[in-house]
């Protein structure tokens, strides 16, 4: 069983973006709080993701790669607009933050994720990071899509 522990943040302005960004493009199947079920492509692979409702900032997930063309597939029948993103993967003290820079719906919307052993595991910030939003359901990308950010 999956279980994922995540904490997330706003970003500010900085270094970060010097760093390789990778596309992202994702949709939903299903988007109810008690699950939801994900499609997403990252260059040239696909995942299907199962995630369960969160309790504080942890919930199961499950994730499976699939063939490109079927999440393709799967992305032109998922609720719409489509999540667009650039990820970039940033080492800072021990830990690998992931930041996201949405496009399209969310453009101008930057947030950076940070997954734990525990939910009281300590981590240092990188001076770029900002708010904490973890508990923030607008944030939660399955309902960008419901509530986009630049309808906020």
């Amino acid at each position: 069983m999956g279980k994922e522990i995540e904490r997330k943040f706003r970003v500010k302005e900085g270094d970060w973006c010097n760093q390789k960004a990778t596309k992202y493009r994702q949709g939903y199947l299903s988007t109810v709080k008690e699950r939801t079920v994900r499609v997403r492509t990252i260059e040239d692979k696909g995942y299907l993701t199962i995630k369960g409702i969160a309790i504080g900032a942890s919930r199961l997930e499950f994730e499976y790669e699939i063939p490109r063309q079927d999440a393709d597939t799967l992305l032109d029948i998922c609720e719409k607009p489509l999540i667009e993103k650039n990820r970039y993967k940033i080492a800072h003290g021990g830990f690998v933050w992931e930041v996201d820079k949405f496009f399209g719906e969310n453009q101008g919307l930057i947030v950076a994720e940070l997954e734990l052993e525990s939910e009281d595991q300590y981590f240092p910030k990188p001076d770029w990071v900002g708010a904490e939003v973890t508990g923030d359901s607008r944030y939660f990308n399955s309902n960008l899509i419901k509530n986009p950010y630049t309808k906020w």
